[in-house]
């Protein structure tokens, strides 16, 4: 499913504008980006937990020349599924 699938299911469940969708798919989307990017924990019961995770720098191969690289350190967006999530993909 897509941005677009999203919205459209937003339209056909609660019945207002595709714009209005949109609006609140962009809404939420934005909000766990900013809660996020200042280090908060995102949680909804039921769906599961966006977290950050900080990862060391480390030596890595590049799959063409076989040259050793250093990839940098970086904080990388988590997501750790509920249990009704878990149950219902069962």
């Amino acid at each position: 499913m897509t941005k677009e699938g999203l919205i459209e299911a937003i339209v056909n469940k609660i019945g207002c504008s595709k714009r209005e969708a949109g609006d609140i798919l962009e809404t939420i989307i934005e909000t766990i980006t900013q809660a996020l990017s200042k280090g908060e924990e995102v949680t909804i019961t039921g769906f599961g937990t966006f977290t950050i995770k900080k990862r060391a720098s480390r030596t890595g191969v590049n799959p063409k020349t076989g040259e050793k690289i250093q990839i940098p350190a970086m904080t990388v967006p988590k997501f750790k599924p509920g249990k009704a999530l878990k149950e219902a993909v069962k």
